[in-house]
Parts: C-alpha cells; structure tokens; sequence
C-alpha cells in the first residue's frame, strides 16, 4: 500500500482540527472588546475580558501545533509529488 492516501488523511485530519481551532477562537474573541474605558464599576466587564484573553492563551499553543503539523504535511506531500514528477521526467 502506497504512503501517499494515509500522508492525505493526516493531512486532512490537522487540517480539519486547525479549522476548528480557529472556528473556537474566533467565537471567543468575538465579545472581546478592542478598548475599554473603565470606571471604579467596571469591574464586571474587566472580569469577561481576562477570561476571554485566558481561555484564547490556553488555546494558543494549540493552534500553533495545529499550523506547524499542517504546514509540514503539506510540504511533505508537494515534495512528494515534486520527486515523484523528477524522477519519471528523467
């Protein structure tokens, strides 16, 4: 069995798990407020926005990860293609 379908469901699988990833941390950053002005009482408000920020830091690395592996596998399987295209065209 060739390599390539499975290199291809990898792909797909980290592919799939950065778009979801992205898709979370788009609906939590949706609420976060680019500036605020707050008074002695708008502590409430300060509260939602730390939670917002730490909940898109726990999520962070993950993304990262979720790029690098999808990054990678698609380098792979172009270079994969690109020696398998040299290698007939010689």
């Amino acid at each position: 069995m060739s390599a390539i379908p499975i290199l291809w469901i990898v792909w797909a699988v980290a592919a799939a798990s950065l778009l979801i990833l992205l898709g979370y941390r788009g609906t939590l950053t949706r609420y976060e407020e680019d500036q605020l002005f707050l008074a002695g009482t708008g502590n409430r408000e300060a509260q939602e926005q730390i939670e917002i920020l730490s909940k898109v830091e726990k999520i962070q690395p993950y993304v990262r990860l979720a790029i690098g592996a999808t990054c990678v596998m698609s380098v792979w399987i172009l270079g994969i293609y690109v020696w398998d295209a040299v290698q007939h065209l010689l």
